[in-house]
Order: structure tokens, then sequence, then C-alpha cells
């Protein structure tokens, strides 16, 4: 705002501005009121851009600068704004709410979506929604003394980022206001800048995604209000600094504080003056601007930038938190909203019922409505009924009185004589018949309707299924079935319109009974006898139709209304409308229900009116058609909605002739909807010229239950102005009313629909909870008590009672009348003068976090925000989901297809912000779907209930999706504080006391078995191998199986022997090293592998297995095989001829640098001499071998293993399976590291047995290979990975019969054993075994181990199944458990029922093996932890690896992972850390020696556990609860950044499926774990990385995505 001194005010405003100043000061005015007042002062001397109206003055909006402004002059007059949605108020209410929002900066970051997604449109520069520059409370970073250019140098973080982000190179400041902009000003501020930045390029770009790093230009920066405004430009070269430059962390800032601090993120602002270009630096790496992440990884800006711009809104402090609880029967607390003791309460006094007028009784009304269509059918035969149109607005059809009685009786004795038998007629009077008529015959209907009621069935009118499956459709069948409809009588043209079989028959539609089709036209029908008349009877309680209504979640209900209702209601109508003989009627509303079925075709036909029928389709391609028809017919009265009244507005212009005074009535059928009022004023408006009197508008009130509740009577009283109320929309949502000024921003005016209907008695009550009768200030259900309601529910007795049959009560709790009172399920008061207020409906009605709020005002709001020019009129739906215990709002429009992506998503943010600042409550999702997406209603409104599931189900395909969880969700649980530890000697009397044991558990002790192990006598595995070779030479130690199954290579032991010498003299010859030189073996899974590990051992060196590079994917696959040769600091690499070939290759020296590899030995040739003698170590503690591998975590680590630990390592394997020469064992799995390697290449030489070696690629060819080779070869022990698992699941699932037939059986697999170094994945084993057991695979054989750096193998083979068998246990695998995983979460077990919420099924880990110790520690303190407590494993055993093997000497960081001593209890012992959290159990099993058997659990890896709310959370039970989210989710991968929840998931389906995903997530993972995702990333199916073990490589995934290199369908940011 300028400065007033400035401008040439007059005396008098500055001496009022200057008391304004004062009272300002003195604390009589609030800020706001000044700014308010001050503005309205000046604002008429303020220099205005064109365009812009006085009345939108300077309440601190920004002008849009040009750079945007052509966007904003599109917008058509304000004809095309939605005016049955609108009232000026409304709209100038959201422009003032956004308005004031822009000081409160929410920077929504942008979607991105894949290219091939967006419709490419060139535009305009984004405009970022939001971020107007310079507002005041800006400068909160050092620098702010020099008032003269710290103001305009700065930079506001947010705006600068979304200018790296949207890549624009012309700047501008958003507005957020729809004033139409001009910009002499900002025009000529922007060519200051232009000027001042040198610029290279400027000019509208391509539409930007975020696949394309485009420079960010210059931007304005508005300076402190007053003086000149300078600018100052930065480059994208900029490096980020750190406001708090002295600690530069390269930490990325926490965003769980609710501080609002803006240090960590405010860049510094350097002094920099107006005219000078600042120095740039150096750009680090090409233009991509480089930020540091948590692990010190340098990542591209463009994602990061736009997860910083999500991290700076989430700063924003959230609505004061709550403080107290209700307990989720557990101790993890949600909160509940608490009523606020300020919150407005109704005061008034309790109402009292509202009776209305005396039903008169007139003499000649007829005593039932066939016998008034009986008497005006023989009277007056030629008058005129019904009117029909075609679609030019030409009279179709007149139906008279006489034909209309001559064709209903025709239809009755057709209907009771010609179905069925004379004996067996198919309908009885009393019976249900469906009427299918199209809303364009009238006629038709009519006459079925009144044939149905001569006949004495009862008519079911409904819609037409065009399609099999439309949205409803289905709901209607259950209400026909549930009627017990066997007949549907349907118009000639309609019944050849309706879907056909092949044969020509009418389908049955799904959900629909088997239904006769009756046509109705008079040529199919004969003709009733002479003396054949129907019985027509006075009004009674019989049903005479029933009503279909559609529920709030799509069932359809019949509402039956019985005949002395149908008359009474038509009679109370005519006294309240003042019908007369042969009055014309307009109709335009749907004839067959409601509104349009009570005037236009039961009350007309009492008082032999004369309707004009205008069908919608009329309606679609001439809105004026219903006016023309008024005045050509002199109409007296027009039943309408106000859709149709808005319409005419728009449409009115190129007619002159329009005389509207023969109107006495004009019924606006939702009259009772809040919206309707501006509706009515503005027609009234342009219509009043036109003939139209005032006091002719009645809006009315009706429901199918209780018909026509009030209604407006059309009085000649044209003083009496029709009633108002202004209500606080604040205080609308605690249920109470308060008349507001019409200043304030958030208010809701309705209009009165009229008083009570004659012979009624109205009240109002609570809608929850007992009838209790409202205050007079109070919003409640309107309840009504009369003749002319509904009667029931079809076939409901239950919702019957609770609808039709209510007994309001007083304070007292005594019922107010003895009659029973109907809902209307209407919400509203009854004001002064007995007149009826309609502020919304129950099925509208949204209860969030104890405040209710209506559907249709939140639609309004919507609207309201520039209202036509993102999204179809009338095309929104607003509904809740209920999530975390409370309901949630979600908003879905149909988008308009000229509409660009930024368009759209700056709409849908200005929405969020201005329902949040009219109705304070926020938006959970808001959705845009393509146009003519949403399911319709038949008569083109939208079908919520359809549109509901269809998003619940994930079917919705929106193309554009925002979702606020962070601003909406309010009551998860307090983030966990840790408390302060506790000594050890309390944790020890406190284990002792609550009788907990210190968790703590072993293998069989080694030194206790006897057992005849020849093996043992020698320290080395070379000397084991002589051994063998001297005493059984031609026993086959191995056995390769080909793809094909067949037998590829063998070994005997003598041929191993062999073999491993001429290696071991090739190293010594070509080599020329030295004892204890490391050789890299890399070779594919095979016997050649074997053969060179002996002939390393033999020779002395030391042999490192390694993966070959993959020949079809070189370059992501060598770097690593050169990463790990040179961190094991090998001397030479021996392989195969193949790979030294592909080593050589091309591709390789393209990925890797060819000339640093070591020397390359190819073992294909080898030497015909042997060495001249073996190696034999002198030390059993020297280095045997090294074991290289990826953890999950991305982290390369090897571990040394000494002779005795390999030694010891086979022993423990060979007792725990009883592993004899004897014995076959086939394995399929990766020989290059942990337990693989050694069941591959160590476990046969030592004990002797033979296996069956099957390469897990060959699987890809033929995936039947394993379980073949088992089967022949009558294995009893296999090992497999769960990669091999997931293959036979997926790959042999449907071919289980053929398998049989083949002759597999796996009925002698005794342990089928699968490898592994996580937590045994449940599901995966369950269906293999599940699948399977139709092959003979025992349900037990299945089952896991557990190994990890730090010891390959603690756990392995689970309790015999013979002895099991014998013991007969039953039930369940006994070593299943069920835990809490909310307790999980704190780090405690607790067990619970299979099923119960929240848990989470844990499979055993496998037996322990001999020789290994365990016990649980708390990874943070190293002390001892009982039972109930997750803890980290530590593992004490003679095969623990003996260190890591690196090169980077930081083995003092990691010394402890190998030798760490527990901080009190068994202070002495040495364990190794697995770094694997995890408990033991007790279980009630024995082992063969009688000892009860422990049981470890493995949970998961402590680095991969994410901290988020202080508690601890494992990424596979986030994923496992997504991937259950959709079908098309065939994988996932969680990982955090910045505290912020990244879900990335794997689709199998269209791209169009891709948005349908992130409402689903966001809503499980809050769901089930209490945790909101800040960004949901859609990717390619195959894009998470896996590694060899089928482990998810998270961490690598997450380096991709913060590089941008992911190439995702669809990124979105949750707010």
């Amino acid at each position: 705002m300028a400065d007033r001194d400035t401008l040439p005010l007059p005396l008098e405003v500055r001496a009022r501005l200057a008391e304004l100043e004062l009272e300002l000061s003195e604390g009589d005015i609030t800020q706001k009121g000044y700014e308010k007042k001050r503005s309205k002062l000046i604002g008429a001397y303020l220099p205005q851009p064109p365009g812009m109206e006085p009345s939108m003055g300077q309440e601190r909006r920004t002008p849009v600068t040009p750079s945007s402004s052509s966007r904003y002059h599109r917008r058509r007059s304000s004809g095309s704004r939605d005016e049955r949605y609108r009232s000026d108020v409304h709209t100038e209410a959201v422009q003032a709410a956004l308005a004031k929002h822009k000081e409160r900066k929410m920077a929504v970051p942008m979607p991105s979506k894949r290219r091939s997604l967006v419709v490419q449109t060139s535009m305009e520069a984004y405009t970022p929604p939001d971020t107007s520059s310079g507002s005041e409370g800006e400068g909160s970073g050092p620098g702010n003394g020099t008032p003269t250019s710290s103001q305009e140098g700065s930079i506001n973080m947010e705006h600068w980022i979304s200018r790296a982000i949207h890549g624009s190179t012309t700047s501008s400041t958003t507005s957020s206001s729809s004033t139409h902009s001009g910009g002499s000003g900002a025009a000529s501020r922007l060519a200051d800048v232009m000027a001042h930045a040198h610029l290279s390029k400027s000019g509208p770009i391509a539409h930007l995604s975020l696949k394309r790093r485009a420079k960010p230009g210059p931007r304005v920066e508005n300076g402190s209000s007053g003086g000149p405004r300078r600018s100052c430009e930065f480059g994208a070269e900029h490096g980020w600094q750190r406001a708090a430059s002295d600690e530069n962390h390269s930490a990325p800032p926490d965003v769980t504080g609710y501080t609002n601090t803006t240090d960590s993120i405010l860049m510094e602002r350097p002094q920099v003056s107006s005219n000078t270009v600042p120095n740039r630096p150096v750009p680090k790496y090409g233009n991509a601007e480089l930020m540091e992440t948590g692990d010190g990884v340098p990542v591209s800006s463009r994602v990061s930038a736009k997860i910083q711009q999500l991290v700076n809104t989430l700063k924003r402090p959230k609505r004061p938190p709550l403080r107290e609880f209700f307990v989720d029967d557990f101790e993890e607390l949600l909160e509940v909203q608490q009523p606020d003791p300020n919150l407005p309460k109704p005061e008034g006094a309790q109402m009292i019922s509202m009776r209305g007028d005396q039903l008169g009784v007139v003499t000649n009304w007829p005593p039932s409505l066939e016998a008034a269509l009986q008497r005006w059918g023989t009277i007056s035969p030629k008058a005129p009924c019904l009117t029909t149109m075609d679609t030019n607005g030409k009279p179709l059809y007149i139906l008279t009185y006489g034909k209309l009685w001559s064709r209903s009786m025709k239809v009755a004795y057709n209907l009771l004589h010609k179905l069925g038998s004379k004996q067996e007629p198919l309908l009885r009077p009393g019976d249900r018949v469906a009427l299918v008529f199209p809303n364009n015959d009238p006629a038709a209907f009519m006459v079925a309707f009144y044939g149905c009621l001569l006949a004495e069935v009862v008519p079911v009118p409904i819609e037409v299924p065009l399609t099999r499956k439309d949205a409803g459709s289905q709901q209607i069948g259950f209400l026909l079935g549930s009627c017990g409809v066997t007949v549907a009588l349907t118009s000639d043209a309609c019944h050849k319109g309706l879907p056909k079989g092949p044969t020509g028959e009418i389908p049955q539609f799904k959900g629909w009974p088997k239904l006769l089709w009756f046509v109705t036209e008079s040529k199919h029908l004969s003709k009733p006898p002479r003396d054949w008349f129907p019985h027509i009877k006075d009004a009674n309680n019989d049903t005479a139709y029933i009503e279909y209504k559609t529920c709030k979640d799509g069932s359809v209900l019949g509402v039956t209304v019985m005949r002395i209702a149908l008359l009474t209601h038509c009679q109370a109508l005519t006294q309240s409308c003042g019908y007369t003989e042969a009055e014309t009627i307009v109709n335009v509303l749907d004839f067959k229900k409601d509104v349009g079925l009570w005037h236009g075709i039961l009350t007309s036909v009492m008082n032999m009116m004369h309707v004009i029928s205008i069908p919608y389709s009329l309606m679609k391609v001439n809105p004026l058609s219903w006016i023309q028809k008024v005045c050509q017919y002199k109409a007296k009265v027009a039943c309408v909605k106000s859709r149709d009244m808005h319409w005419a507005l728009v449409a009115h212009r190129d007619q002159r002739d329009i005389n509207l005074c023969s109107l006495r009535m004009l019924v606006v059928a939702d009259g009772s909807n809040p919206w309707s009022i501006s509706s009515c004023d503005a027609f009234l408006n342009v219509f009043q010229s036109k003939g139209l009197k005032p006091e002719v508008i009645c809006p009315c009130a009706s429901s199918p239950e209780a018909l026509t509740v009030a209604i407006r009577r059309p009085t000649d009283d044209s003083n009496q102005p029709p009633g108002r109320g202004v209500l606080s929309m604040q205080g609308l949502s605690h249920g109470v009313i308060r008349v507001d000024s019409e200043e304030k921003l958030s208010v809701l005016t309705v209009q009165d629909v009229g008083t009570v209907m004659p012979g009624a008695l109205m009240c109002v009550v609570r809608p929850e909870g007992v009838p209790q009768l409202c205050r007079t200030d109070e919003i409640g259900e309107m309840c009504v008590c009369s003749i002319a309601t509904g009667t029931s529910y079809y076939g409901l007795s239950g919702m019957t009672k609770n609808t039709f049959e209510v007994f309001p009560m007083n304070s007292t709790g005594a019922p107010i009348s003895e009659y029973p009172f109907t809902r209307t399920g209407l919400l509203g008061f009854v004001g002064p003068g007995g007149l009826a207020f309609i502020a919304g409906k129950m099925d509208g009605l949204m209860v969030v976090g104890g405040r209710r709020h209506n559907a249709d005002d939140i639609v309004a709001t919507a609207l309201a925000v520039e209202p036509m020019k993102f999204v179809y009129r009338g095309r929104i739906a607003v509904f809740s989901i209920s999530v975390l215990h409370d309901e949630r709002i979600v908003v879905v429009a149909e988008q308009r297809p000229d509409s660009t992506e930024e368009d759209s998503f700056q709409w849908m943010s200005r929405v969020l912000q201005a329902i949040d600042g009219i109705h304070q409550v926020g938006v959970y999702c808001l959705a845009l779907v393509p146009s003519n997406t949403l399911p319709k209603t038949p008569l083109g409104g939208i079908h919520l209930s359809e549109t509901k599931q269809l998003f619940l189900e994930g079917s919705l395909h929106p193309c554009n999706v925002l979702m606020c969880p962070h601003t909406c969700v309010t009551n998860l649980p307090k983030p966990r504080q840790k408390q302060p530890e506790i000594g050890p000697a309390s944790v020890m009397v406190g284990n002792l006391v609550s009788g907990k044991r210190i968790a703590q558990a072993s293998g069989r002790d080694l030194g206790q078995i006897e057992d005849n192990d020849q093996a043992r006598k020698f320290l080395f595995l070379s000397e084991v191998l002589q051994w063998r070779a001297q005493t059984t030479p031609e026993h086959v130690l191995y056995t390769l199986l080909n793809s094909r199954g067949t037998i590829a290579s063998s070994l005997t032991c003598v041929q191993l022997h062999k073999r491993a010498e001429k290696i071991a003299a090739m190293l010594a010859e070509r080599g020329h090293l030295q004892d204890g030189d490391h050789v890299a073996l890399v070779y594919p899974p095979g016997i050649d592998l074997i053969a060179a590990f002996y002939g390393c051992l033999y020779a002395g060196c030391v042999p490192i297995t390694v993966r070959p590079p993959h020949p079809q994917n070189i370059a992501t696959t060598l770097p690593t095989v050169k990463m790990i040769v040179e961190v094991s600091r090998s001397a030479c690499v021996m392989t195969s001829q193949v790979i030294c070939k592909l080593l050589r290759s091309k591709e390789a020296s393209a990925a890797v640098d060819v000339r640093s590899w070591p020397p390359v030995l190819d073992t294909d040739d080898l030497p015909k001499k042997k060495p001249p003698l073996l190696y034999k170590p002198s030390n059993p503690d020297t280095l045997a071998y090294l074991d290289f591998s990826v953890s999950t975590t991305g982290m390369l680590a090897g571990v040394k293993m000494s002779h005795t630990a390999t030694s010891a390592f086979c022993r423990s394997i060979k007792l725990q399976c009883e592993l004899y020469p004897s014995r076959e064992v086939a394995i399929c799995l990766d020989p290059y590291c942990g337990l693989g390697f050694v069941l591959w290449c160590l476990c046969s030489v030592y004990s002797g047995h033979q296996s069956i070696l099957i390469p897990p690629s060959e699987l890809e060819v033929n995936p039947a290979l394993w379980l073949l080779a088992v089967s022949q070869y009558k294995v009893r022990d296999t090992f497999c990975s769960y990669s091999v698992m997931e293959l036979c699941t997926k790959g042999l699932g449907l071919q289980t019969e053929s398998l049989k037939s083949r002759g597999l059986d796996l009925s002698r697999v005794r342990t089928c054993v699968v490898v592994a170094e996580e937590r045994p994945r449940i599901a995966l084993t369950q269906s293999f075994s599940k699948l399977f057991k139709d092959l003979g695979l025992h349900p037990r054989a299945v089952s896991t181990s557990f190994g990890c750096r730090v010891n390959l193998a603690i756990c392995l083979q689970p309790h015999r199944l013979g002895k099991l068998a014998d013991q007969g246990t039953s039930g369940p695998d006994p070593t299943t458990v069920f835990v809490d995983m909310r307790a999980l979460r704190h780090d405690r077990v607790r067990l619970v029922e299979r099923g119960s919420p929240h848990s989470l099924p844990l499979m055993e880990s496998g037996k322990i093996l001999p020789g290994v110790r365990i016990i649980i520690a708390n990874p943070e303190t190293k002390g001892p932890l009982g039972d109930s407590h997750l803890g980290e494993i530590w593992v004490h055993s003679g095969h623990n690896a003996s260190g890591y093997f690196t090169v980077y000497g930081d083995e003092a960081l990691q010394s402890d992972h190998f030798n760490s001593r527990l901080s009190f209890g068994d202070t002495h012992s040495l364990w190794a850390r697995t770094g694997y959290l995890g408990f033991l159990r007790r279980t009630e099993l024995t082992d063969a020696s009688g000892e009860r058997h422990d049981a470890l659990y493995v949970v998961g890896a402590l680095d991969e556990a994410m901290e988020l709310r202080g508690m601890r959370y494992h990424p596979i039970d986030i994923e496992t609860s997504v991937i259950r989210t959709h079908k098309s989710i065939t994988e996932c991968a969680v990982f955090t950044w910045t505290n912020l929840l990244v879900v990335v998931v794997e689709l199998d389906g269209s791209e169009q499926e891709a948005l349908d995903l992130v409402p689903l997530i966001t809503n499980v993972v809050l769901e089930e774990h209490y945790l909101i995702v800040g960004v949901v990333v859609v990717v390619d199916i195959g894009v998470i990385p896996i590694n060899s073990r089928g482990e998810k490589q998270r961490m690598h995934l997450r380096d991709g995505f913060l590089a941008d290199q992911l190439d995702p369908i669809y990124v979105a940011y949750n707010m």
C-alpha cells in the first residue's frame, strides 16, 4: 500500500487517518479493522490499475503482472460464472479469504508428471501459487539491520525455489485475487528489472515437468512498502548458503518441530545494491543446482528443491495442538478433539412445534385421485392434460383427459386380465410393478401410472437402464428385487432402445430380478369389455406408489406412499399454491419423482390443469425453452430448479419479446439448497424488467420421506419482503445460528422456504442421538407430522422406525405429541414468523473434528474461486471418507480440457486456501478428473456415492491430485519422547521383580557333541580335501545341472584335488604370487569356481569370490566388480575365457578404466604339471578367505574369515543338518557370499555329502528346474533364496497339474531352507507351501535361516519333521507369533492373537546353530534386555568373522561390531553386533535332547529402520500395507528424506492409474502406521533396485530419487 504522504489526499481524509492511527495505537481498533478502514478511506485516491473495480480495492492484493495477465483477461463477463452456487457476497468473501491467505504463504510444490502423461500446450510462465514476495514480516535472517538494501536484496526462499523448479524464464508475482489485472505500475517495474538484469532470453516456455532442467531467470522483489522499488537478480549458479553460516551442517533441516524458525532455510541475504549483478561463483556441475543430502551426497536440486519447498510449507505452525486424548486400546494415544469452552453454544429457548394452516375441505374435492381422473375424463374429455415437446421445442403430442382416462383403463384391464392365465393371474391388486420410461415421454408414463392406480397395483417409477452397468443401476435392481417386482411397464420406443441380447431378448441387468417387459402403447393392448370398469374406491391406507431414494452410501430405498397420503398431499399443494381448474403449468422437473411428480402428474389431474412438459434434452439444446413456453401458453405456474434459472440467465440476451407477467408462481424445487438464493436473486434482477413479479418466486423444501415439507406461498402483498438469513459459517459448523453482519467473510445467506404445509406439524430435532427438540437458535433436522408423508421404507422395518416413527421429546424427556413424526433429512431451523429455513441436508453433512460442514457449502466455495475457468459448473463432488478416526473432506471436480497442468494446479491450491479461510476446515484431497468422466445420475448430475466408491477403489483415474494430510490430520498420536535411561542395577532388579528373563539363548554346545567326525582331525579345509582324495577318490562331491536339468559336469574328490593342484601351480608360475596374496575369483556359478577356490588355498593365497559382470548390462555391473577387486586389494584376477574376453571388450572400457586391472589369469588352459609342494598354513587363525557383499543399505562390506572360523562353520552346519557322505543336498543359491558360498563351495568337502548345484540364473529359462531336480534326485534337504522361491511361486502357479503329470514329487523333502539376511517373508513362504502342497510338499518343510555380515549363519533349519510328527503337535506351526505393531514401534514386544487389529505375523528365523550364543542388547546403551523388548541381536560363536576388511582405515568405527561388551550384567564375554533388531521367545517345544527350544525372531535391520515421530518403523511393514491397497501396485519401497516419508511404488497398469494410487497410499499409511506420507513416487515395473538375495536396495533408490534418475510416471508432494 502506498504511503499516504505521497498521495494528494484531502485534509478531512488526512485528519480521519490520523484519528485511525491514534485508535490503533491506543488499542481501540484491531490491526485488521484499521487496515480495512484505512483502505476504504484512501482507496478512492489510490491510482487504480485499469480494469480493477474500486470495490475490490487495495486489500493488500498484489496485482497480476503482465507475464500472466493475458490469462486473466480471457475471463468472460459474469454471465459465465456459476450462478447456482454463487452469490456475489460469496465470491468476494472467497477473494478476500484468498488475499488474507497470501500473508500465510502456502508454497505448494507442483507434482510432476512424465511427459507422455501431459497434453503439451505452450503457456505463459508458471506462477507458483501464493509465494507473493515482499509481504510484511519477511526479513528474519541476519543482515536485516540496514534498511536500505537488505530488504530489497533479500530473496524469498520459496519463491526462489519455485523458480528453480518451474524453470520459468519470466518472473512475476502471484496474485490470489481474481481482480482483472492491469499492470501499468507492475509493467514498468518489470521493465526496470529487465534492464538491470542482463537477460539473455526471456519469454514463454513450453510446458515443463520434472524431466527438464531450465535455468531460473531473475525475479522481481517488491521491497518494503513505500520508497523506490529496487530489485536484485540471482542466477541459478549461487550455491546454497545457510543463514547460520558459522555452523555449516550438511544435514537436511528438521521438519518435525512446530517451531517457526526459518533460520535453517532462509538464504543469507547478501548486501547487493540494485544495479550491480553479483559475481557468480563457477557452477559445480553444469547448471544443475547442487545440494548436499544427509549423507553428504550431492544431488540435483530439481527434486530436492521441491522437497525443500514442501519442508518449508510444513514449517508453518499447525493449529494449536489439543491436549486431551482417548486411548486406542494401547498407550499410543490418538488425540481427540475436545470441545473448546469458548465455542458458540445454543442459548435460545426450546422451540415450539409449528402448526400449518387448517387443511380446508373444499366440497368438490374428489374422494381419490382415480375418481378425479374419472370425473375429468368423462365430463371434459377434450380438455388438454399434458403437452409434450420434441427437441425443437415444437408440441409433439397433446394428451387430453378423455384419452388419459380411456388409455389408463385399457392398461389397468390388461395388467389384471391379460398377464398369466385366468386361474393364475400374474398380477393381483397390491403387487408392485416397475415403470421404466424415458425423460422425454411423460404421456406414456402418465398413462401407465394411472393405469396402475386403477388396477390397484403399486407403480415403482425408476430410471431407464441404458447399459448393463449404469451408475447405481445395480442398487435399483436390489430395490426391485426386494419389492418383489416381476413386471416392468415401458413404452414402445423405450423397449426398442433397451440393450438386447444376441437373440433379441432383453438381458437381465446386473443385480436386477427377472422381469417381464410389458409395453403400454394402446395398439399392443386388448380393449376392455364394455361391462368392465375399474373399481374406484375412496382413498384408503393401501400403498399408492413407491418412490426410490438414493442414500449417501449409494444404496437405494423405496419410500411407500399410501393412497390417503397421496390425496392429502395433492390437497395441501392445491391449497398452498392456490391451484384452480384449467390453469396451465410448465414443468421442467423430472416427472417420475419428487416435486415434478407431485405437481406435474398428480396435483395437476386433481385440478384438471394443463401441464406443458419440457424434457431435459430440450433444455440442453435451448435453455430458454421453458421461459418461451411460459410466454406462449401464458402459463400461471412453472416448476423449475435453480439450474434452469441459471441457464436461462446465460442464454436470455438474444431474446426481445419475453413477457413473464402471466406467471403467478415460480416453484423452485431445490429452493431449500442454500445456494439457490443467488440464482433466484439474479433471475429476478434480469427478468423483473420483463414482467416477473418478485413475489412470484416460491422456493420449496421437500424430501422423498416427507414429500413437500414447506413452500413459500405466492402472496399479492409485494411489500412483505421474503425472509433472509445471513448466518455465520463458524456458528453453523457448531450447529448454532448466529446472524452475522454481511461484511464478515464466512457467511451463508439462506432464503426462507415459506411456512409449514396445511394440516402438518413441524419441529426441529437434534441430528444425532435422541430426537430432542432444538433450541430456537440451533440447527437441527426438520421433522414433520402429517397424513401427507411417506409411511415406510419398503421391507425395512428397522430403518422405517428410525425415520417415519420418531417421537420428538422436550427438555424433560416427554414426547411432544402422541403421533409419530417423519424425519425429512433436511437441516434447518424455523425463523421469525414461522418461516422455515434450510441450511443443508443430512446426506451432505460431514463431521470433521467435531464440527459440521455441508458438502454444498464447500462446493460453492470451490466454484467461487475463478468460477468457470478450470472446472465445469455443477461437476464438482464433495464427500468425506473416514481416515484415522475422523472424516476427511475430498473434493473431486471435472477439469476443462483446455486448462493446463499449472493452471489447474494453481486453481487447486487456491481452492484449498479459500475453503480453509471460509470454513476453517482443511481439504484432505482435491482431485481433478478429465471432463465427462464422473459417474452421472440419469438427469446429468453427479452420482456422489458412485464417485466416492470409485475414489476408494482407486478407479477414478484423476489427472491431477493434491493431498493435504499434513494440514488436515491433527489427531495423530503425540510424538514419542525418549525417556532418560534407567541405571543398570534398576534394570536387573526390575526384570527379576517382574519375572522377565534376560533375553539370551544358545545352540547346542559343540564340546559335548560326540560324533564320528573324521574331518575334525584337520585344522584346514585344504587338508580335508587331500584326505578325501586319498581315502574316497571316486566319491562324487559336486554335480552341476544345466537349464534342461541334465548334468553339465561333476567333480569327484580326486578330480577336485588334481584340478586345484594345477591352479596352484599356475598361480605360482604365471601369477608370481606370494603367500597371503589376495586373488579375485570372477566365475559364473559352477564347478570352476570351486576348483579355483581350493587352488588358492593350495597356493597359500586368499580367495575372494566375485559375481561376474552381466553381459547385457556391463555399464552397471562391471563397476561393482572393479570396486570389489580394488577394495579387496587383489593381486590378480582368475576367471574363465569367456569372462576374460568380456573384461577386455569395448563395452567394458566404456564402463571402467580397463588399464588399471591387476593381471587377469584365464584358468581354462591349465599347465600340465602340479606344484612342487602344497602350501600348509602355519597358524589356523590366519585368513582363509574374504567374503564381500553389498548390504541392503548399499554399503559394500568385506569380512575376514579365518581357517578356524571356516572349519567351525562347516562343522556347525554338518551337525545341524546331519550331513554325511551318503546324503545329497540340492543347492539353488548364488555362490558369492554368506551362507550361499559356504554351502556351494565348502560344506561338501568338509562333510563329504554330494551337492547338486543349480545356478539360480538357469531358473529364468526353466522355472521348474530346481523342483524337478529335487524330485528326480530324491533330495531330502534343499537350500534356496527368496528370489528363487518367488520365481517358482509366480512362474509355476498355474502349472502344478502339469508338473504332477510329469511325476514331480516333493514328499521326500524334509527341509527346504531359505537362506536370507532379513526378516522371514512369511507371506511368500506360506504361499509357496500352499502351492506345492498338492505335489507332496510337507507344510512344515519350509523354514528360513538367518545370517549377517558379522556371522554368516546364526540360525538354520527348523525342528526335525520326523520328531515333530512323533510328538503329535497339532494346530498351526508353533514358530509363528503375532505381535502388536504399535508396541514394536516403541521397541516393545507384545504378543497378540491372530487377526487382532495391528497384529503383525513374524516367523522364527530357524534353529540356532550349535556353538552359537545369542543375547538381545539395547543398541544405544548396550545393556542386556528382557524378553519383552526389541533390541539388537548380539552373537558369540566360533564361526564369527574376525573383522571387516577395508581400505579406508575407519576400523575404529566398526571395531565394536566384532568385539563389543555389555555395559552391565555379563561384561566379560565378547559379542559381535549383527546390526539387526529382534527378540527371543521361549517356546513350549523341546528339541531332541529335551531342552526347551528358544526361538529367535528377526524384525529388521537397524540401518534400515526409520525414526519418525520418535518411533521406530521398519520399511517392510509400511511396504506391505501399501502393496495391499491396489491391485496395480506390484512392488513398493519406502525411505525417509529430511523426516519426510517417501513412498515409491511400481505400477503394473496404465499410466492413467498412477494418480489413483496417491490417496489410497496416503490413507493406508495413516490408518495403519499413524504416519503422513510426504512424497508418493509412481514408477515403472523394475525401477526399485533389488540385490542378488532379492532384497530391496532402498538407499540406492533414495539416491536415484534425489538425483532425479528414476524417470517417474508421477510424483505427488503431499501438503
